[in-house]
């Protein structure tokens, strides 16, 4: 292979993921200085390396996880759990950093005197199972680039642009020429996409409920990440819609709350909110008409007294040994399934033994009637169901998709009535959470989030048909394990619980319908499951994450990419053999890059995060640290080797 003089490669997004490509083309050169005998200092036989990283947000940070944004809103992750920094040895060894929770232990016992006093508070108390501020982890990236910055490998050059870019084109000579924001253009050989979250189009229902906001003189904020929104504009003291009750719904809720001196007291379903005066009354909507189910107290990411049995490796292996490619809901689903029956009802009968007649052999005859090989498909769930009707009540028996929509098929009389039946789910939500290991629902949720591990790689490349992708894993799953396994600190929801007892939330209930009644020119909302007038506000806050929808959105460089037809969206088939556009990019791996618009791959470009929702599924989560316990999941470091496979791709380029 004949090696150029230098190398010049250009990564487009600062945030996690750029820092990440970043940091292991530092890590790679490293080890290919050591390979060829180059000592630190010495003239080296390698090509030089530029590097130019282009974000108008800072450096690490980029736009999520600014580090002067409010410390109220909190990671939905503990803190043992993130890194920026690999930990598998088949990698290049990094040349500086860690995980955050060796950063933060380090933080405690080491004074740093580039953290500010806010942050230096929260370290004290913070422990490792506990759920750390945004801002925090976002001052961990910032100095974990500072150390990488401080160990850069010889022949080594780096450029941080502080603007954005707007197109990516090819030169005559097989290069790339980026142009930034004010008409500056840089030439690299290379370009890595690590754009993160760009903004969306708003759709059609949004676009009119905004247009209808500026003609009636009311307020409309829409989708937006929590830290880019200015919560003083929400009027204090009078009713304010709040769309969506996932995890923005939360940051929305303290931010108009605690954010405005509020105040709780006590806790667990004593706790009591003392108001300010200077709340608005938030009337909270989404289809479940509840929040997302609150995270179980557990010493790690997943439950340790939850197995899986039977959506294992070697059930996946069998199905490749036998050259079946998966479809979710026949292959893949009913594995999962089994799993989620087994934790609860064997956390059941460890727990609550009385719940159930003759255990032990309750437990032997669930286990026959759950053996895959043991019945056909059509029929395991009637032997389980056979086993349930001997053996356990039908108060303690478990109903899966009642968990992800307790309100359904409910009728209420008033919203009182909502209000109260969400504050009892809430309250035994928050409990179920605080019994952890021993709770039957939590366990059952937690054999989903082991699962949901194990279908991260499964799924990935094309590793399921593309009908049941659109219409399995994306088109029910998804949202059904999200508010099951995807949900906020049981904190938040103790304290959504005495908000609504104050007054301060209230729910509009399940499949809300929005509108804009012009006759009073407000916003307005109902649900067909609660027998009281529409919710009528002059505030409407949209508590959802922009679409991530490369289609969609609003990017000046991604949408310069498509129209040129350097890159593409993906489409799928749906199980009706119609095509549609799927979230993200079209590419071929390894590594990532993106297919053009007449099929030919685009060389030299390559895509990390995002924009590979269409080959990988749950890309918006962090990179996992090596648990101390428990199963490492391949899934858990996957964005960190794709960014390693990146860095490598350049370095021979």
């Amino acid at each position: 292979m004949e090696i150029s003089q230098s190398i010049r490669t250009a990564i487009i997004g600062a945030g996690p993921r750029g820092t990440s490509v970043l940091e292991r083309l530092l890590a790679n050169r490293a080890a290919e200085a050591a390979a060829a005998g180059v000592s630190p200092g010495a003239e080296s036989v390698l090509p030089s390396l530029h590097i130019d990283v282009v974000d108008p947000y800072p450096a690490g940070p980029g736009h999520v996880w600014q580090p002067e944004q409010s410390r109220l809103f909190l990671m939905n992750t503990q803190s043992f759990y993130p890194t920026l920094i690999p930990e598998d040895p088949a990698l290049a060894a990094p040349v500086a950093g860690t995980t955050f929770d060796r950063w933060r232990t380090a933080a405690r016992t080491t004074p740093d005197e580039s953290l500010t006093d806010a942050e230096r508070e929260e370290i004290a108390t913070l422990e490792a199972t506990d759920f750390p501020s945004r801002a925090l982890y976002g001052r961990y990236l910032q100095r974990t680039l500072d150390q990488l910055l401080q160990h850069l490998p010889d022949g080594v050059t780096l450029t941080f642009h502080r603007q954005s870019a707007v197109a990516v084109r090819r030169t005559k000579g097989g290069e790339f020429d980026v142009e930034l924001e004010g008409g500056a253009t840089l030439t690299a050989g290379s370009v890595v996409l690590a754009l993160g979250h760009v903004e969306s189009q708003l759709n059609p229902e949004q676009r009119a409920l905004q247009q209808a906001a500026a003609d009636l003189g009311t307020r409309y904020f829409p989708p937006a990440a929590p830290a880019d929104v200015d919560w003083s504009a929400v009027p204090a003291g009078e009713t304010v819609l709040v769309r969506g009750m996932g995890l923005n719904f939360f940051d929305a809720m303290v931010q108009l709350t605690i954010g405005r001196g509020g105040k709780f007291v006590g806790s667990g379903s004593a706790m009591e909110y003392l108001p300010s005066g200077d709340e608005p009354l938030l009337v909270a909507a989404s289809r479940r008409g509840t929040p997302y189910r609150a995270k179980a107290t557990l010493k790690g990411y997943y439950p340790e007294s939850v197995t899986l049995k039977y959506l294992t490796p070697q059930a996946l292996e069998r199905l490749a040994v036998a050259g079946i490619r998966p479809g979710f809901d026949h292959d893949l689903w009913p594995l999962l399934h089994r799993d989620a029956i087994w934790a609860y009802y064997s956390t059941l009968v460890r727990c609550q033994p009385t719940a159930v007649t003759a255990p032990e052999v309750f437990l032997d005859e669930l286990a026959e009637a759950l053996r895959p090989h043991a019945h056909s498909a059509a029929k395991w769930e009637d032997a389980v169901e056979a086993a349930l009707e001997i053996h356990v009540p039908r108060r303690y028996r478990l109903d899966l998709r009642g968990l992800a929509a307790p309100l359904s098929g409910r009728q209420f009389g008033s919203r009182a009535d909502l209000d109260r039946a969400v504050t009892e789910y809430l309250l035994d939500d928050a409990f179920r959470s605080a019994r952890g290991e021993d709770d039957p629902v939590k366990m059952a949720i937690g054999a989903l989030h082991h699962g949901r591990a194990v279908l991260k790689s499964a799924v990935a490349d094309g590793g399921i048909t593309e009908a049941s992708w659109v219409s399995g894993l994306r088109g029910w799953f998804e949202s059904f394990v999200e508010g099951l396994a995807s949900g906020p600190p049981a904190l938040r929801v103790e304290q959504l619980a005495a908000l609504v007892r104050a007054g301060v939330v209230s729910f509009v209930g399940p499949d809300p319908k929005f509108s804009v009644d012009r006759r009073t020119g407000m916003f307005q909302a109902t649900s067909p499951w609660v027998d009281a007038p529409p919710v009528l506000a002059r505030t409407l806050v949209e508590a959802l994450a922009p679409a991530n929808r490369v289609a969609v959105n609003a990017s000046p460089l991604l949408r310069q990419l498509l129209d040129d037809g350097l890159v593409r969206s993906r489409l799928l088939m749906t199980p009706e053999g119609v095509p549609v556009q799927s979230s993200g990019l079209d590419v071929v791996p390894h590594p990532y890059r993106p297919v053009g618009a007449g099929g030919s791959v685009t060389g030299g470009l390559y895509v990390l995060g995002l924009q590979l929702s269409a080959n990988q599924w749950g890309t918006a989560i962090a990179a996992e640290a090596i648990p101390a316990h428990g199963p490492v999941y391949p899934s858990g470091q996957r964005t960190l080797r794709d960014a390693d496979e990146i860095a490598r791709a350049v370095l021979q380029h």
